[in-house]
């Protein structure tokens, strides 16, 4: 037995012991056809839990629900990174948008002389393929350029709906577009606002802070008076500096207004210098698939969602 594995604790080897197996199943992704085969044993593997589909009461048993049971067809737009732009346009107007550069249906297929010196890259129907270029000589003429080119392509030959079923998805055209770079210069970093929304009712949000410091991403929890809520997710610090933006009220009723009809989804609004930017949809919080600690919290927020019937 290897020496690294002998010396671990039980539980602790119980929990490396279903991460290396939720790493083989997700890998067998692209063939299990049933979506609830696929989530039973994925969510039993990082978990550690059978997943309740007949009786869920949990957010994140929720979540797996709505995967399989809600399958609106508007939810493909909302998720589309280049399609949403129109619907938030029409929604609540143009100027809450990121400014906009481009969009190619490849790598090659860029033009970069059409882009300023800094720019944020990303593809249209995943999560984590961002490539944030602050100066565009240096990155034209680096390592930085070829590897940007690997990971965004690799990304448009994957289908984001396979690892976590995440339905709409599945029917995204991959491709990429050009946004501008978004950065506050007084504390060198970029807060994200998240608004978790219950049929069209905001009723808690987080922060993402310090993103782009070099440590560990801070999330913060609040409800809507912004009263911190003693709960954590991830194991992510605290960032204890954070102060109640003057605008809040306004990202909320921007927050109710793009959640309306729809029994869950978090909506993701940046925050520059008073400036209000819709960020994306998101219906499947970490894909479902991360508790909140201390464990009560999971049902108390899921007993926030009413399941369709």
């Amino acid at each position: 037995m290897n020496m690294k594995i002998k010396n671990i604790k039980p539980q602790k080897l119980k929990g490396y012991v279903f991460s290396k197996l939720s790493v083989i199943w997700r890998s067998l992704s692209k063939i299990i056809p049933f979506d609830v085969v696929y989530l039973h044993g994925y969510y039993f593997l990082l978990m550690e839990k059978k997943l309740n589909l007949k009786n869920p009461r949990t957010f994140q048993e929720k979540l797996q629900w709505l995967k399989l049971n809600d399958r609106n067809p508007k939810y493909i737009s909302l998720v589309d990174k280049y399609e949403v732009r129109t619907i938030i346009s029409k929604k609540i107007g143009e100027k809450y948008l990121i400014p906009f550069y481009g969009v190619w249906d490849s790598f090659d297929d860029i033009d970069f002389n059409i882009l300023p010196d800094q720019f944020v890259l990303k593809a249209t129907h995943d999560s984590g393929s961002v490539i944030i270029v602050k100066n565009k000589s240096e990155f034209l003429n680096s390592t930085d350029f070829a590897k940007a080119k690997k990971k965004i392509t690799k990304k448009l030959n994957y289908n984001y709906f396979y690892a976590g079923r995440e339905w709409a998805s599945k029917h995204v055209k991959p491709r990429i577009i050009a946004e501008k770079y978004l950065f506050n210069k007084k504390n060198n970093d970029l807060s994200d606002y998240k608004f978790f929304c219950f049929s069209g009712i905001p009723k808690l949000l987080f922060i993402a802070s310090d993103r782009f410091k070099g440590g560990k991403t801070k999330f913060d929890f609040f409800d809507l008076n912004f009263t911190r809520l003693p709960f954590s997710a991830h194991g992510h610090p605290h960032n204890d500096k954070l102060g109640k933006p003057k605008n809040l009220d306004k990202m909320i009723d921007i927050a109710t207004k793009l959640s309306e009809g729809i029994p869950h989804v978090r909506i993701d609004l940046y925050n520059l210098n008073g400036d209000i930017y819709f960020g994306e949809y998101t219906f499947y919080h970490d894909g479902g698939f991360v508790p909140f600690i201390p464990d009560e919290w999971n049902k108390t927020i899921g007993d926030f969602i009413e399941l369709p019937k």
